[in-house]
């Protein structure tokens, strides 16, 4: 009788996660931080802007700030660099990039012929740094609190609904008086 209640009840099991993850409501993109609502992860690397110096997690200190996490070899990050541009421009809020396992002059090449919305680059070629942060690919956005927490951390591309949506509010929400 176990012989054949062992592999229904096994069969069973499997159904219910299948179903799960056909979910409609469940977001794809939910991968979240180990760091939220914890310190990010300090570093300092080289500059994209210079590389003669550093940059790194010091530089926004003490400010909210959003950390991009790109590379030239990225297709999403090809595609959310027009809403980077704007977002950079608009300077509500310092953006920071993190260019991820890639080649430096194919990077500053990438920034000059498109443009750079980033008050600086690191540039983290082997990705240990990204590795430090939890990064699982490119792009990722981080949203960093003044105090250093990690706010929010989105995956893939962004965009001005993303932004308002996921953003905006954690945002007014970290400016406000408490």
């Amino acid at each position: 009788m176990l012989r054949y209640v062992a592999p229904l009840g096994l069969f069973l099991l499997l159904i219910l996660v299948l179903v799960k993850g056909l979910d409609p409501e469940r977001d794809l993109n939910a991968l979240p931080s180990p760091f939220l609502g914890k310190p990010a992860p300090q570093f300092e690397l080289p500059s994209l802007n210079d590389p003669t110096k550093t940059t790194g997690s010091a530089d926004y200190a003490g400010d909210l700030a959003v950390v991009n996490v790109w590379a030239t070899w990225c297709v999403g990050c090809r595609q959310e660099h027009g809403f980077l541009m704007q977002l950079g421009a608009n300077g509500d809020v310092p953006l920071y990039g993190l260019n991820w396992r890639d080649n430096l002059p194919e990077a500053q090449r990438f920034l000059q012929q498109l443009g750079n919305p980033y008050v600086d680059s690191a540039f983290d070629q082997d990705g240990r740094v990204g590795i430090d942060w939890g990064v699982y690919g490119a792009p990722e956005t981080f949203l960093i609190g003044a105090d250093g927490t990690v706010l929010y951390k989105h995956l893939g591309p962004l965009n001005w609904a993303l932004w308002e949506q996921k953003f905006v509010p954690l945002i007014e929400e970290a400016r406000s008086p408490q």
